[in-house]
């Protein structure tokens, strides 16, 4: 399928297992000049510090931040939901945390950000799905398909754990299935 010139506002990332290494291959890749802001949620164990934000910070041409309550969505920055915390879209597009209960046994949920972002962002909204062992952004990933986003799932061959992305592919009409190597290039090419 031919890409469109599609006007684009924001991307969701979702990814659990196998996490760092697929990031490190995508986010650094991102041109400085991208101003889609990146929202992530990578699944992390209770007791993680901020070591996945200071570690894409160094790595990054982004401005790289844990995502705080009331924070503004500002282009080009990438956020990270903190541990513990679900991390949603408000209309006003600001971020919100929340502590609510785990969504597929997880929290951050993948589904609570890709649920909130396309409900502010409708059909500019990019969701992308890579590695991770669960089925965490299924239904985020639907939702996003139903009001008009693009969704990207990393090729299931690339990734370190298949679940997830194979999860989507199974149950979301999926836009684009692409090596883990021709994301961050292909994310560029929508800016």
């Amino acid at each position: 399928m031919a890409v469109s010139k599609h006007s684009y506002e924001a991307v969701v990332v979702g990814v659990s297992a196998g996490g760092l290494a697929a990031l490190a291959e995508i986010l650094p890749r991102l041109d400085k000049n991208m101003t889609l802001p990146v929202m992530i949620v990578q699944h992390q164990s209770n007791d993680s510090d901020d070591f996945l934000v200071r570690y894409f910070d160094r790595l990054c041409r982004h401005s790289v931040k844990e995502a705080e309550d009331k924070m503004p969505v500002e282009s080009g920055t990438i956020y990270f939901a903190p541990v513990n915390y679900h991390l949603l879209v408000e209309p006003d597009k600001t971020l919100s945390l929340s502590t609510d209960a785990r969504v597929n046994y997880s929290r951050p949920s993948i589904d609570v950000l890709f649920e909130s972002a396309a409900d502010t962002y409708t059909d500019r909204i990019i969701g992308i799905i890579l590695t991770g062992a669960n089925t965490d952004g299924t239904t985020g990933a639907a939702r996003i398909k139903k009001l008009g986003g693009l969704i990207i799932v990393q090729d299931p061959e690339t990734a370190e754990a298949e679940a997830m992305p194979m999860s989507v592919i199974r149950h979301v009409q999926v836009d684009h299935i692409l090596p883990l190597n021709r994301i961050g290039d292909f994310v560029n090419s929508l800016n």
